[in-house]
């Protein structure tokens, strides 16, 4: 995989963050609904929308409709 400093940085900002990281961790089970890996965490669901944003921003996540 070839990336750029940009991309790189975007990728470790994105695995930085805890929330983000037990996010992905959880999706290594499978595929989940927004609601169901925001219920673990305390915060509400447009903050929660962001950690998801910023994964598919690096790449690591992809969303559906």
């Amino acid at each position: 995989m070839d990336l750029t400093p940009g991309q790189l940085d975007t990728l470790f900002q994105a695995l930085g963050d805890p929330t983000r990281r037990a996010i992905l961790e959880r999706l290594a089970r499978g595929p989940a609904k927004v609601t169901e890996l925001a219920a673990p965490f305390d915060m509400a669901l447009p903050s929660f929308l962001g950690h998801v944003r910023r994964l598919e921003t690096a790449g690591l996540v992809e969303s559906a409709k």
